[in-house]
């Protein structure tokens, strides 16, 4: 990881709250399709870009990875799934002239078989993500959440999946607050 200096120490991300990630990526299904595939894969840097000059838009950190010769990937950590819609579906976005170019070659039949897409979003909420980092700069969650010594979480996992934060914790007090006239049970 050039330009990022690693920790001789423990750490885990140091996010709170509900984390959304999202995994974008291709499948190159046809090699000799190159004009199919390349300005697919062209495509998700340019948004990367747009997205960084941006940084209200709500993309927290990025990872660009590869399955295979064929499967490219990014897992996109965002501060929320409104901001990661919003940007999906702004007319003034790239991302969205991308789409309307490859729905308009899908119906006419272009690209089928030459290019696979695919995307998973994800609201992993507090209490069932946890991370630990041996002598590693910030990388995936801890990039895009910042990183806090391990004995800050627990050392172990189930201590970290155990981690609350203060607003989480006021949460789950505002829950069990019961409404006048009901029953702690609901009843």
């Amino acid at each position: 990881m050039p330009g990022k200096t690693a920790t001789a120490t423990r750490t885990t991300a140091a996010a709170e709250g509900d984390v959304t990630v999202l995994l974008i990526g291709m499948r190159i299904n046809r090699f000799w399709a190159v004009h199919h595939w390349l300005p697919v894969l062209l495509a998700m840097p340019r948004m990367l870009r747009e997205l960084a000059q941006d940084p209200e838009r709500g993309l927290l950190s990025h990872v660009l990875l590869t399955a295979s010769p064929r499967t490219y990937y990014v897992v996109q950590y965002w501060e929320s799934k409104e901001k990661l819609y919003r940007y999906a579906h702004s007319p003034d976005m790239f991302h969205h002239r991308a789409w309307a170019i490859i729905n308009r070659k899908e119906r006419k039949g272009k690209v089928r078989g030459h290019v696979g897409l695919w995307h998973e979003a994800y609201v992993v909420p507090e209490g069932s993500y946890e991370s630990v980092y041996a002598d590693m700069p910030a990388f995936g969650l801890a990039a895009a959440h910042g990183q806090v010594p391990l004995e800050r979480r627990g050392k172990r996992a189930r201590d970290r999946f155990a981690y609350r934060s203060e607003k989480a914790a006021w949460k789950r007090a505002e829950k069990r607050v019961v409404a006048p006239g009901k029953a702690a049970d609901g009843v």
